[in-house]
């Protein structure tokens, strides 16, 4: 018998926000209402990839594929001096 499921590897951006209470809220800007948090970075992580499963679970296919450019794009904090 075999078995003609493929497994397919999608990315998506997520952006992580500390809060000031504690804790980690985390959100994909490509998947709507995409929303998950944790005590710790690796918690909200693991999370965020659990909450994105079971939002394509029931999903067009359309957010499959987003876009090359896309995957590339990222935030990080940027500090700067200024010399008042």
């Amino acid at each position: 018998m075999s078995n003609d499921k493929k497994t397919k590897v999608l990315e998506y951006n997520a952006i992580f926000t500390q809060e000031e209470e504690g804790g980690y809220s985390v959100h994909v800007p490509d998947l709507p209402g995409c929303y998950s948090q944790g005590e710790t970075f690796e918690e909200a992580k693991a999370n965020i990839s659990e909450a994105i499963e079971l939002y394509l679970e029931g999903a067009d296919e359309a957010l499959y594929h987003i876009p090359e450019k896309t995957r590339r794009e990222f935030m990080a904090p940027v500090s700067v001096r200024i010399i008042e």
